[in-house]
């Protein structure tokens, strides 16, 4: 499967949210949705996982399913998406149907290094910004982007994610980022997701698509 190059991460104050602003980043036009849910017990994860799946199947729209692999694998999500708290992927892998993709987190080169002699289809490189909150964190930014991507040889995908604008994406892909997760910005404009897709020169027309029953 080609990697989007734009993906929207779910936010939401209920996960009832989450759905709402699913179904208004789809039709937008987004090429990607991840249901990111926390602290929701896991019968609620199903239950939010197979709605999210009926708005995305309707659209076109790839869905990946952040932390859970059971779930992923029971909705017929194209994969899921592992935080560094997860299981390893190379454990997860057997347990999903063989078309399923897996992307991880990473924070640091090593972090990369360590997941491309994994099982996986893609890495979400974080963070590139930090909201004011997080400012105790350290960030990665254009100069850690091009460092770590100079340092990495794969083809494997890279994906930008941390608080980014449409006002910095032609400075990550120079880096050679293969793309961006986007949260906030969508979630507080889905119009933006046009201006996103034509700065990423991301089109459905030249992406392979992929209808699992």
């Amino acid at each position: 499967m080609i990697i989007s190059k734009l993906h929207y991460i779910s936010q939401g104050n209920t996960p009832e949210d989450h759905l709402k602003n699913i179904q208004s980043a789809c039709t937008s036009g987004i090429e990607l949705v991840q249901l990111h849910l926390t602290d929701v017990p896991e019968a609620k994860y199903l239950e939010i996982a197979k709605a999210a799946r009926d708005i995305t199947f309707h659209f076109q729209t790839r869905l990946i399913i952040n932390g859970n692999y059971k779930i992923a694998k029971v909705v017929k999500a194209e994969g899921v998406h592992l935080e560094k708290s997860d299981l390893c992927p190379t454990e997860i892998r057997p347990h999903l149907h063989t078309w399923q993709i897996i992307g991880a987190t990473a924070n640091t080169l090593e972090d990369c290094e360590a997941l491309l002699v994994k099982d996986i289809d893609y890495i979400t490189l974080e963070p590139f910004r930090t909201s004011t909150k997080d400012s105790s964190t350290i960030t990665l930014g254009i100069e850690g982007y091009t460092a770590i991507n100079n340092a990495l040889i794969s083809e494997t995908p890279i994906i930008g994610c941390g608080h980014i604008t449409t006002d910095d994406v032609t400075d990550i892909l120079e880096t050679g980022i293969s793309g961006i997760a986007v949260s906030e910005a969508i979630t507080q404009n889905f119009d933006s997701i046009k201006q996103f897709n034509l700065l990423l020169k991301a089109s459905a027309t030249g992406e392979i698509r992929h209808t699992f029953n």
